[in-house]
């Protein structure tokens, strides 16, 4: 089990990010046309998981923007944002906010990706949702970076997940 805290009070994930180096738990999660897409279909690529409460949030917006803006120049990678917000909501926000470049992915099917990964929030008035965090897998499925934001309302370290790669 993590802790992070939302405006400074304590909020609990029901375990932890894998460990550098490691093989990256495959998933299956479920993409804005409502087919689904698992990890092990980007073999062979980088892999940036921008993983996030909800898209209706500021920090969580920013947090796809930021992305789509630095996938645009990234080689053979590949960067997913990860919320349990439904499909719907995902395409409606790409839709207006024009972004192309990442691939919207919704947990909302079953909470197996936020278990694997150590994400799920178990209590506070975000439970239910995914903590704000980044996994860097490499070509290899390794795991290459993590970190789990300490505070959700905080942006993620972009630079740092992009000089892992």
């Amino acid at each position: 089990m993590s802790q992070v805290t939302l405006k400074g009070n304590p909020v609990n994930t029901v375990g932890t990010l894998p460990a550098q180096g490691v093989e990256a738990p495959n998933f299956t999660l479920v993409k804005s046309d409502l087919s689904e897409v698992s990890l092990s279909d980007y073999k062979g690529t980088r892999v940036i998981l921008n993983i996030f409460p909800s898209i209706d949030t500021g920090t969580c917006a920013t947090s796809v923007r930021q992305f789509n803006q630095k996938a645009s120049d990234l080689d053979n990678t590949v960067v997913l944002c990860i919320s349990k917000d439904l499909p719907f909501a995902h395409n409606r926000f790409c839709g207006v906010e024009g972004i192309k470049n990442v691939v919207s992915l919704s947990a909302f099917r079953d909470s197996s990706f936020e278990k694997a990964y150590g994400v799920g929030m178990v209590d506070g008035p975000l439970k239910g949702l995914v903590a704000r965090s980044v996994v860097v897998v490499d070509e290899e499925g390794k795991v290459a970076y993590t970190q789990l934001v300490g505070e959700i309302v905080d942006e993620p370290d972009y630079e740092s997940a992009l000089k892992a790669l």
